[in-house]
């Protein structure tokens, strides 16, 4: 029972706590935390695109300064300061991050490495030919528009997407009693899928499995094994084993060399050398003289050098079991 006195009520504590509680908890899933089924993007991705999009900034537009989208993004549509939205930003234009980069830069995004990006003011960017797509007809009133936070303005509360974006990229997001974990996916498989099921709405799941065989990281790395997919394609929960790709060369002085040329995805290739180095120093991988990051633009590129008359498969072996070059990703939403 609630009683007035005045402006003060008296209130059980439990229940303000329930309730505070519970819409603290929608407003982290719905504005903040989880990507939106529809179009695949958190409301920070969404504003930056629809700001890029304001500003023209379509594929075949020039260039334009980071700093001034970042300042549209949160002047206009979103509240939380130009260095809360350049990461997001920079993330979107990752090659490694993402299957389909929704944004082009030009200057330094940083690396795979783990290196960051330059400043804002440093480097330049336009949306790519998938963030158009996801733009097309925006203005024909093909989806509902609401206030942005000052209500200056209006801002579409979803992207038309005619891209696929929560298949292709994938999605991730840890909410309150919530969270989600989508790998990307090949655009051409997800595309025939698309068109298996509008010609047949009962099409089952194994079905499109033969269309849509599991998951395209951008990264490369092979997949061990079909259970994981198959669970999280069917139960949303599935756990999906990925290892890095490699090869074997030999040198002059007949030593053999493993050099990895694909690494699981979201992977940092120098904590994945350190950890080597680690392993290698406290003796617990024996059959290693050195380990280099000779990586470039063209690729990944890392090489392990062995002890003579060492054998490949026990190192390699080893390798997945005590480092990342193994690692698993969990699929599904929970």
């Amino acid at each position: 029972m609630i009683e007035e006195k005045g402006n003060i009520k008296d209130i059980l504590i439990e229940d303000e706590m329930k309730e505070s509680y519970l819409t603290f908890a929608m407003s982290v899933i719905m504005s903040r935390a989880l990507p939106d089924v529809r179009d695949g993007l958190k409301p920070s991705q969404r504003r930056i695109l629809v700001a890029m999009n304001d500003l023209n900034l379509g594929p075949g537009a020039k260039f334009r300064k980071c700093a001034k989208i970042c300042g549209d993004t949160t002047g206009n549509y979103h509240p939380h300061g130009e260095q809360v939205v350049y990461p997001t930003l920079v993330r979107m234009a990752q090659d490694w991050s993402l299957r389909y980069t929704l944004v082009k830069g030009q200057g330094n995004f940083g690396s795979i490495d783990g290196d960051p990006p330059a400043a804002m003011r440093y480097t330049e960017a336009k949306m790519t030919h998938a963030s158009a797509e996801m733009m097309e007809d925006l203005k024909q009133d093909t989806v509902d528009y609401v206030p942005n936070y000052d209500e200056t303005r209006l801002e579409p509360s979803v992207l038309p997407a005619k891209f696929p974006n929560i298949l292709c990229n994938g999605g991730s997001g840890i909410a309150v009693g919530m969270a989600t974990s989508i790998p990307p996916h090949n655009v051409n498989e997800v595309c025939n899928g698309i068109i298996s099921i509008i010609d047949n709405p009962d099409v089952t799941i194994d079905e499109l499995l033969a269309i849509i065989k599991g998951p395209d990281f951008p990264t490369g790395a092979l997949i061990c094994g079909a259970r994981g997919i198959v669970d999280g394609y069917k139960t949303g929960r599935g756990i999906i084993t990925v290892r890095a790709k490699y090869h074997t060369e030999t040198a002059k002085n007949n030593k053999q060399s493993i050099v990895v040329t694909e690494i699981p995805y979201q992977l940092n290739r120098d904590r994945i050398i350190e950890r080597i180095a680690e392993l290698v120093r406290n003796d617990v991988i024996k059959g290693i003289t050195d380990v280099r990051n000779e990586s470039d633009r063209e690729g990944s590129r890392i090489v392990i050098v062995l002890k003579r008359n060492e054998e490949v498969e026990v190192v390699i072996n080893q390798l997945y079991k005590h480092t990342s070059l193994q690692s698993s990703f969990s699929s599904g939403i929970l």
